[in-house]
């Protein structure tokens, strides 16, 4: 009784507030000045990574796509469907851009709970689609969700609504920290279940590093660090994959055809690209050799055809869409948009370390993660959040910047 008391103030608990967003208008409206003038780099940088990410996609999926019985030997298969996902994730981010942010803030709890209803859902095996060992998609037609995708984008958005609730008792570990701790803890175990451990990682960061920004105590992200990092050895511990995977990660030349058969190609294909890459289109380890090149090991592809510079293109674009997220943040904060101005870091924050783990992943410099890079990897679920948290994060620039003109968002 008193986990379920913790549990539902951290959902519905009131406690302060973003009092401008409070006042902001519930219905939906338009754009009152040029969407042009939203932040530009933040836009162009989204946009290159989105188009080369399906152009990519295509390079890494041809070979796949025509030997397989699955795709109908269509050489397309998965071009065709990451440009439909890409217009689906598109047209949701602009109709996303034309909600005010205090919708999303009234929303906030509801939307935590719709997620929590899906990863439940997706666990019951009659409903539940199961692939390579993990129950993580809910099958909708010809089309597979994967719920914790849109869990992300939840969290982000429920974390930030809690943080503005409870500003003025965010030193208190009992009443500020223990129930958000709870309500994690809890989406972390059905994540578990599935299993989807880089799910639950990325769902953990995006919380309680909101709760950071929003003014939780050093002193108990120190004892969270601790306690995660103990959590961390017993999963290992438990969990023969994750072992095996951190063992593979140590040393993958001791298993190159077993546990390491991944990184070891992954780690080939950088060695071949070298300076300017061996030209688009021309990988080898596309062909068979690299698992999941279309997805999880996307940039390795890159490495290879379009060698250290292509990689270090995706790389600057990422940092200037993340460090813009930031900016767009503390502007909104500025004029005392709290609730706003979390969700875009939020927002920067998941884009930020998501990629910088596939990124590591695919460099051997992190022991092998399911988690695809955000904005280019093959996947309609990923692609479609993605779409959503940017349309949401231009919607904040644009209300910010309306706002600092005198005007009414």
């Amino acid at each position: 009784m008193r986990l379920a008391g913790v549990l539902t103030r951290g959902l519905f608990g009131k406690s302060g507030g973003d009092n401008i967003a409070a006042r902001t208008v519930g219905r939906l409206v338009k754009p009152r000045v040029p969407v042009s003038e939203v932040d530009p780099v933040l836009a162009w940088s989204a946009a290159i990574l989105l188009t080369l990410g399906l152009v990519m996609v295509y390079s890494a999926s041809i070979a796949t796509a025509e030997a397989s019985a699955y795709t109908g030997h269509q050489a397309h298969y998965f071009l065709v469907r990451q440009a439909l996902y890409l217009g689906v994730g598109l047209a949701a981010g602009l109709a996303v851009f034309h909600i005010p942010m205090g919708v999303w803030q009234r929303m906030a709890p509801w939307l935590f709970l719709i997620g929590v209803v899906l990863l439940v859902i997706t666990l019951i095996p009659s409903i539940g689609h199961k692939v390579g060992g993990g129950r993580r998609w809910l099958q909708i037609g010809p089309v597979n969700l994967q719920s914790s995708e849109l869990m992300k984008l939840f969290v982000a958005i429920y974390a930030a609504d809690y943080t503005v609730r409870k500003l003025d008792v965010m030193g208190s570990f009992k009443k500020g920290f223990l129930p958000m701790m709870a309500v994690i803890l809890f989406v972390g175990c059905l994540l578990l279940f599935q299993p989807d451990f880089g799910a639950f990682v990325m769902v953990a960061t995006i919380a309680f590093g909101v709760l950071f920004l929003g003014g939780v105590s050093i002193r108990v992200f120190l004892l969270l660090g601790l306690a995660a990092l103990a959590g961390f050895v017993l999963l290992v511990w438990i969990q023969p994959y994750m072992r095996a995977r951190l063992f593979s990660f140590m040393n993958p030349w001791a298993d190159p055809f077993g546990d390491g058969y991944q990184l070891t190609h992954a780690l080939i294909a950088f060695g071949r690209g070298e300076w300017l890459g061996v030209g688009l289109g021309g990988s080898i380890e596309k062909l068979f050799y690299l698992p999941e090149s279309h997805t999880d090991f996307l940039l390795a592809v890159i490495g290879e055809e379009l060698g250290f510079a292509g990689v270090f293109v995706v790389v600057g674009l990422f940092v200037l869409l993340i460090q813009r997220s930031f900016v767009i943040g503390r502007e909104a904060i500025r004029i005392e948009r709290y609730f706003s101005g979390l969700v875009a870091q939020a927002i920067g924050l998941w884009i930020g370390v998501q990629s910088f783990i596939s990124m590591g992943v695919n460099m051997g410099l992190l022991p092998t993660k399911g988690l695809t890079l955000p904005l280019m990897s093959y996947g309609g679920s990923g692609l479609l959040a993605n779409c959503l948290a940017l349309g949401i994060l231009l919607r904040i620039d644009w209300e910010t910047r309306v706002l600092k003109r005198g005007g009414n968002a």
